[in-house]
């Protein structure tokens, strides 16, 4: 399969059709021909692309999650990161946790939790896909980054990170699950913020 970062610009139109099939009817009822017809494309155009629909829901799901990881990284990176090694951990932990928010509010995420929610089952039961193993490449190098600098405590730093990754896990699909009368969003958001510093300070 094209690695997304080569996709021709074609083909994110054709992305953009699918995304507001999915919005519109969700998964189960969007086809190839329906993001052809949407898109302004023969099918078979659609076809050459995509074999079938899981091919392309991959690839769907693959730009947008990436896309909200790296645009939550660049609004950290626009205030620069600090020196201190105190800081260097707050600085990750907000840039982690910023994306949590941003991707449980992401319309897209939304539908297909509340729709088609077996399509993320592969990979929490499975497999990683290519958007997970994206995020972990940026959170190791931000851990040892910070190993380096002592801010971070010792340890494998694809391990930690793929600690923090399944960590999270939980706070994107299941917070609303733990937020009633007793508990509100923000006081789960602040508990993610202290179990990722704590997990992260020597």
């Amino acid at each position: 399969m094209t690695s997304l970062r080569h996709i021709p610009e074609p083909r994110d139109a054709y992305l953009d059709a699918a995304r507001a099939c999915i919005l519109d009817v969700g998964w189960r009822r969007t086809t190839l021909t329906e993001v052809a017809r949407r898109a302004g494309v023969s099918r078979m155009t659609i076809y050459r692309t995509w074999a079938d629909m899981p091919t392309l829901l991959g690839d769907l799901m693959t730009r947008e999650w990436e896309g909200v990881v790296d645009a939550a990284a660049a609004g950290h990176a626009e205030h620069g990161a600090p020196d201190e090694p105190g800081r260097t951990v707050e600085h990750l932990v907000a840039t982690i946790t910023g994306t949590v928010a941003t991707l449980r509010a992401n319309e897209l995420f939304v539908r297909i939790v509340e729709v088609d929610p077996e399509l993320l089952l592969p990979y929490l039961l499975a497999r990683r896909g290519r958007s997970q193993d994206h995020v972990l490449d940026l959170v190791t190098a931000a851990v040892a980054a910070g190993q380096a600098e002592g801010a971070v405590r010792a340890g494998n730093p694809v391990a930690l990170a793929r600690g923090l990754l399944l960590a999270v896990h939980g706070f994107v699909l299941s917070a609303h699950t733990m937020v009633d009368d007793e508990v509100t969003e923000a006081e789960v958001d602040a508990e993610l913020t202290t179990l990722l510093t704590r997990a992260l300070r020597p």
